[in-house]
């Protein structure tokens, strides 16, 4: 028995399940769809540092983490904003993380890509000659290590671009000398509200053109884009009007097992920050949905919704947190620190309702352990039990 607190202020009973409900690592690759789970880090507890100061990464974890999920066949999407980029993680962090995350995807034969941003240049205003510039740092060094690139949308090309044309011109310029086919990263304003008015327009079918277009002059250079605005009707719209042979990795962590499942006329892979807490849950899903077993997919995938939507509830940015939290919990480190203090940006109701959801779905390894340290959490706060 534990004693949990809703977002009332009421404090109730709660029942934990006494055994996990997790699948066993499956062999082999996943067939029928590409899968990426964007990864959090771990930060070093010990680490004497300050909110915004640079990032302590607790190396030996993180890098676990990410075997853990190699383990169940699904690829590891690194250094993206799961990562804490830009909140909390660096450019001189980030570039750690993808050069050890890359040996070690070379040691045990895990997929990866990386994230490729502009976040070295801090506060701007910036030329587009020096977003340009920045862009082409961080994808030499995600293409030095054998990673495929994501090019992420970029803070500083949205406050310095004037409009569509600059989107057009950086981006071809770009794709133009990535050695290999890129993902392309459309991240909403829900998750980055520095990312507003992104491709030139506030207007998302506007946007959505311009998207397209630089798709279409480049055909050969995008592997597939990465769709992050919560919205399925316009993610699904944007997969048909893709050309042949370019992916939609949806990133709507809403809406995951629909678009994944698809339709008569295609569907999405995946890259979701979602997939981290629910790994074994995901890969378990889409083996199922490589034997064809469509309602079995759906079975398996359809309940973890509701813990995602708590998660991604507003402020979305703030996902992170409970990321790092059912990490916590699940035994997959030791600790609840983040790399610039961001286990405070939810609430103590937010991690509640994020446990008894997590517990629920059999989520937790260890069902005791998560519970005694949900309570440690909970004795922090004042909340007895029982």
């Amino acid at each position: 028995m534990i004693r949990l607190p809703d977002a009332t202020g009421t404090v109730r009973d709660y029942t934990p399940r006494t055994a996990p409900a997790l699948p066993a690592a499956g062999e082999g690759p996943l067939t029928s769809r590409i899968v990426f789970s964007a990864a959090h880090v771990v930060a070093d507890p010990f680490a004497d540092t300050t909110p915004d100061g640079p990032a302590a990464v607790d190396w030996d974890a993180t890098l676990a983490f990410r075997r853990h999920l190699w383990s169940h066949g699904l690829g590891v999407a690194e250094a993206m904003d799961t990562a804490q980029r830009g909140m909390g993680l660096d450019w001189a962090g980030a570039a750690e993380l993808i050069r050890r995350s890359g040996a070690e995807a070379k040691a045990v034969g895990g997929r990866i890509a990386c994230g490729v941003g502009t976040d070295q240049l801090g506060a701007g205003p910036f030329t587009l000659d020096q977003v340009r510039t920045a862009y082409e740092e961080q994808l030499a060094v995600v293409e030095e290590t054998g990673a495929q690139a994501i090019l992420m949308a970029s803070r500083a090309l949205a406050a310095s671009a004037t409009g569509p044309d600059d989107y057009l011109k950086i981006y071809g310029e770009l794709l133009r000398q990535a050695a290999e086919p890129v993902v392309l990263h459309w991240l909403g304003p829900m998750f980055d509200p520095a990312l507003t008015g992104y491709w030139g327009s506030e207007d998302l079918d506007a946007a959505t053109d311009t998207f397209l277009e630089i798709i279409a002059d480049h055909p050969d250079k995008v592997d597939g884009v990465k769709v992050s605005l919560l919205d399925a009707g316009r993610e699904v719209a944007l997969r048909r009007r893709l050309p042949q042979g370019v992916r939609c990795y949806t990133g709507d962590d809403f809406h995951y097992p629909e678009l994944i499942a698809g339709d008569e006329q295609g569907f999405s892979h995946a890259l979701l920050g979602i997939f981290d807490p629910l790994g074994p849950v995901a890969a378990q899903a889409v083996r199922t949905l490589d034997t064809g077993d469509t309602a079995g997919f759906r079975a398996l995938l359809d309940p973890t919704v509701e813990l995602s939507r708590h998660l991604f509830q507003t402020p979305t940015r703030y996902y992170k947190t409970g990321v790092v939290f059912l990490a916590w919990l699940s035994g997959h480190q030791e600790h609840f620190t983040m790399v610039g203090g961001l286990q405070s940006a939810r609430s103590l109701p937010h991690f509640a309702r994020a446990y008894e959801l997590a517990d629920g779905l059999g989520l937790f390894p260890d069902p005791a352990l998560a519970q005694a340290r949900m309570k440690s959490l909970l004795a922090v706060y004042g909340v007895e039990q029982p």
